[in-house]
């Protein structure tokens, strides 16, 4: 069983969010096989987000793994803990803020629908 090569990003202001967050990418393109757009871990500091965001082609889940977030659900906003699973649909808007001390930590996954 081959082991693959995990490659951390960073985005500042994503999705016209707050601060930095960092993305570490769990599968390449060549495994998501055009049926994802992405299997990571992000991680986001304490008073960083992920903007509100649209998304059209696709839909995205965060398991949250650790830490407490705001999750804009496109008007409803929520707290989120560990053990916690969002789902965003397609044509759907959705953003997460850190609101804890420590590092809010999920897995994201996107599913291309189109």
């Amino acid at each position: 069983m081959p082991i693959i090569e995990q490659k951390t990003v960073s985005a500042k202001n994503k999705a016209g969010g707050k601060g930095e967050i960092f993305i570490t990418h769990l599968l390449t393109p060549k495994e998501l096989i055009g049926k994802c757009g992405m299997f990571a871990s992000v991680r986001i500091p304490s008073g960083s987000s992920i903007g509100v965001h649209k998304h059209s082609g696709s839909t995205e889940t965060y398991h949250i793994i650790s830490g407490t977030a705001l999750y804009t659900d496109n008007d409803v906003t929520y707290t989120v803990k560990a053990g916690d699973t969002t789902f965003c649909a397609d044509g759907d808007t959705h953003g997460i803020e850190n609101i804890g001390d420590d590092d809010l930590i999920f897995i994201a996954l996107i599913i291309l629908t189109k």
